[in-house]
């Protein structure tokens, strides 16, 4: 006779202890204030991390400028970019600084020629293109201004030549023959100069000078350095005529000391 199986039986339910409670005397959970043990890592109720990182620090202000300013990976960083444009800017500065350097040179020196004192420089030798008989070369730097050089006519020069070379701040010249008014008149009077300036390394520098006609000194800044030799050649005059020379009382030197 056939027997029908068994309806199987659910097992019964097995009740176990509960695992005691955790104790509530650890760091409480900063995102659900939860007590969690020291040495836990995330929260026992929300999972929320327990370790509080520290703020990342602010970045320099070059980093929040491109391409500085994120991470661009090129073969795997970004720092192959920072490199080439860092090269790229100290070869511009570089290239800056050779090319503006006679500026800034330049610059400094008439800075210290503003700021410091001065002192008289006396040739060594002086000596003209051409001169009227009486009126040689050497009286346009004798100290005196009722003497001159007299140039018989416009295009003659003298030059003056010193023995060291010396920064040239400025020069000061007296036209005519005479700083009395009456006596500046008998003669013609130089109106504009050109100034050739030769550098002990043999560099020239040019410059034109516009005169006023009256008598007294007249101060020409200049500013040029190892000073060798200064030429100045007459190119207008006042009051020529027949008879009358052009007269160039005195030329005096100052350098930086």
């Amino acid at each position: 006779m056939a027997v029908q199986p068994a309806k199987p039986v659910a097992p019964r339910p097995v009740v176990r202890a509960s695992a005691v409670e955790e104790a509530q005397d650890g760091p409480p959970c900063p995102r659900c204030g939860t007590p969690n043990l020291p040495e836990r890592r995330f929260c026992r109720r929300c999972a929320a991390p327990l370790t509080v990182t520290a703020p990342a620090p602010e970045l320099p202000w070059w980093r929040t400028r491109w391409p500085f300013r994120r991470r661009v990976r090129i073969g795997g960083s970004g720092n192959a970019l920072r490199r080439i444009i860092a090269l790229i800017v100290l070869l511009a500065l570089v290239a800056a600084g050779i090319l503006l350097y006679p500026l800034g040179k330049n610059a400094y020196q008439d800075v210290l020629d503003k700021l410091g004192s001065t002192a008289p420089v006396s040739p060594s030798a002086t000596t003209a293109s051409a001169a009227v008989e009486g009126h040689p070369a050497s009286a346009a730097d004798d100290g005196l201004s009722n003497t001159y050089w007299g140039a018989p006519a416009i295009g003659d020069s003298i030059s003056f030549t010193f023995r060291t070379p010396f920064r040239l701040v400025d020069l000061i010249v007296h036209t005519g023959g005479s700083a009395d008014p009456e006596e500046f008149r008998r003669q013609a009077r130089p109106l504009v100069l050109a100034l050739e300036v030769t550098a002990s390394d043999g560099e020239v520098h040019r410059k034109q000078i516009t005169l006023n006609d009256q008598p007294g000194p007249q101060t020409v800044a200049t500013g040029i350095s190892d000073v060798a030799q200064v030429k100045l050649t007459v190119r207008e005059a006042a009051g020529t005529g027949p008879g009358r020379t052009i007269a160039l009382a005195e030329v005096e030197f100052f350098k930086r000391t």
